[in-house]
C-alpha cells in the first residue's frame, strides 16, 4: 500500500517517525523505523532517516511492507513455575517482563523463558506459541500456557466462554465504588496504545470488591468476567480510583511507583485431565508499603 502526504506547519521541525505515527495510527513508531530503515519512505523523492525533521510543504511518500516477525529463541531466563503437567504450564509472571515477542521487545519474554524450559510450544504462532492470554508487561501475577496443540485449543475454547475465573488484587487511589462495573471499552479515538469507555465499544463486566482502605488508598480485589484490552485499568480509572502506577491511566504525579496491579488468582477445569485447577501467585514485596499503611 502506497501513501503520500504534504507536511503541515504544525508538523514541520518534528521527527519523520513521530510524525508517521500521528499520521498513522494503528502502526507504532518501531515499525516505521523499520520503513524508512528498508528506503520505502522519501521526502520530495529522496531517501531520508528517521530523525530527519522535514519542513512545511515537504511531500512525504511511502510505502507500506509488511513488517517480518522476530525470530524467536530459546533463553535460560528463570521462571517461577506454579504448576506443570505434559500439557500446560502456570508461572507467576513478574513485572516488567512482556509475554511475547514484538516491535521494541524481540527477546527475555515469557515466550523465550518457555521455549528453553519446555524444549517446544505448539507452533500455533510464531511470535506467541503456547500463549492463550497475556498479561499486561507491568502486570505480575499467574498466567497459564499450553505444551500441546490440544491443550491450547482447549484453553483458549474456556477463556471464550468465560469458564476460567480470574482474581486480581490492586493498590488503587482513593476508594472505588463496590459492585459490577459494566462500561464498554474500545481503542482510544486518538492515543492508539490507549482503551477508553464508548458507547460503541465491547462489552466490558468487572466485579469490585474492596478489601482495606484508609483515606487515600484500597486494596481492591477485581474479578473480570470480560477480558478486554486494559480492562481492570480502564474501570478503575472511570470509577475515579486508579490503580497506583498506572503510567497511561494513573496519577501521572506518581509515574515512578511501579504499577500496583496482581493477577492473583486463577482457577479452570483442566483441559485434558478434567479436574480443578486452582492456582494463586504470591502478593509481590511492591504492595507491602501500602498495605502496612
Amino acid at each position: 500500500m502506497k501513501a503520500e502526504f504534504t507536511i503541515t506547519l504544525l508538523e514541520a521541525d518534528d521527527r519523520l517517525d513521530k510524525i508517521l505515527t500521528h499520521r498513522f495510527p494503528s502502526h507504532s513508531r518501531t515499525y516505521f523505523q523499520y520503513l524508512i530503515e528498508k528506503n520505502q519512505v522519501f521526502v520530495n523523492g529522496h531517501p531520508v532517516k528517521k530523525k530527519d525533521k522535514p519542513k512545511e510543504g515537504d511531500l512525504v511518500s511511502l510505502t507500506l511492507i509488511a513488517s517480518p516477525d522476530p525470530k524467536v529463541e530459546p533463553e535460560k531466563i528463570a521462571l517461577d513455575i506454579l504448576y506443570e503437567d505434559d500439557h500446560i504450564i502456570a508461572i507467576n509472571k513478574p513485572r516488567g517482563m512482556v509475554v511475547h515477542p514484538g516491535a521494541g521487545n524481540p527477546s527475555k519474554t515469557v515466550v523465550n523463558a518457555l521455549l528453553y524450559h519446555t524444549k517446544s510450544l505448539p507452533e500455533t504462532s510464531k511470535t506467541r506459541p503456547g500463549i492463550v492470554h497475556r498479561l499486561d508487561k507491568e502486570t505480575s501475577g499467574v498466567m497459564i500456557a499450553a505444551k500441546t496443540e490440544i491443550a491450547h485449543a482447549r484453553l483458549v475454547d474456556l477463556f471464550k466462554k468465560r469458564e476460567i475465573h480470574k482474581e486480581y488484587l490492586a493498590i488503587t487511589e482513593n476508594v472505588p465504588k463496590e459492585g459490577v462495573v459494566s462500561l464498554p471499552i474500545g481503542r482510544h479515538p486518538t492515543k492508539r496504545k490507549e482503551m477508553t469507555i464508548r458507547e460503541d465499544g465491547k462489552e466490558a463486566i468487572t466485579q469490585i470488591t474492596v478489601l482495606k482502605k484508609n483515606r487515600t488508598h484500597s486494596l481492591v480485589l477485581a474479578k473480570p468476567k470480560t477480558g478486554r484490552t486494559h480492562q481492570i485499568r480502564v474501570h478503575l480509572k472511570a470509577l475515579k480510583a486508579p490503580i497506583v502506577g498506572d503510567k497511561i491511566y494513573g496519577n501521572p504525579n506518581k509515574q515512578d511507583t511501579p504499577m500496583l496491579l496482581h493477577a492473583h488468582k486463577l482457577s479452570f477445569i483442566h483441559p485434558l485431565f478434567n479436574t480443578e485447577v486452582h492456582l494463586s501467585a504470591p502478593i509481590p514485596e511492591e504492595f507491602s508499603f501500602f498495605l502496612e499503611k
